[in-house]
């Protein structure tokens, strides 16, 4: 049995790696944003479109390995009840992060894990982070320094990097900021016997 990451996601393969966990990576094929819409007309709360996300992308990558342990996983940031996706640009991402200065925002952290497309287990975490009053130099600077890459994070930060600069204030799971609940996945793993006790 292989532990499968649903997930073509750096940031997460390296938190799994430097774990010591043995995984494979597999890409999910599903429409994201669809499913995001949907959730949101039928006016589900966030943290089922992160679950429900979730779920779509390891049952996505369980129907072709049926035999193996798929994780699949979501982040969503949600600040003054508005839920915020990936920028497509430099200047949405700076929109994006004026936005959120000086506010606080919920990351909402879903994994679930699946065996035989059936759900077989699902966590959520939800780390609130507070921006600090930056200055629009000091904004400017950020996105020069960090370049395109801060298009691949939905609150257009990597916490682990420069995006620490950002904040003033943190409460909650560092691994869950970073985009995987890794504590509560190694103890399910101990549990099924994937990891040792």
């Amino acid at each position: 049995m292989t532990l499968i990451l649903a997930s073509s996601s750096r940031s997460r393969q390296k938190l799994l790696t430097h774990a010591g966990i043995p995984f494979r990576s597999v890409s999910a094929d599903v429409d994201e944003e669809d499913i995001k819409n949907n959730l949101l007309k039928d006016g589900c709360e966030f943290q089922t479109i992160a679950e429900q996300l979730a779920l779509a992308k390891a049952q996505d990558v369980s129907r072709r390995y049926p035999d193996d342990l798929v994780i699949g996983g979501d982040q969503l940031l949600a600040c003054d009840g508005r839920l915020f996706s990936k920028a497509e640009n430099i200047e949405e991402a700076r929109s994006n992060l004026r936005f959120m200065r000086g506010k606080s925002h919920t990351l909402v952290c879903s994994l679930a894990m699946v065996r035989e497309s059936g759900e077989i287990w699902r966590v959520t975490t939800m780390p609130e982070l507070t921006m600090r009053e930056f200055s629009d130099d000091f904004l400017d600077d950020y996105l020069k320094n960090c370049g395109p890459d801060v298009l691949s994070s939905v609150g257009c930060y990597f916490y682990e990097g420069l995006g620490a600069q950002l904040f003033s204030k943190i409460d909650g799971d560092y691994f869950s900021i970073l985009g995987l609940p890794l504590l509560q996945l190694m103890e399910k793993l101990r549990e099924l016997d994937y990891l040792k006790t």
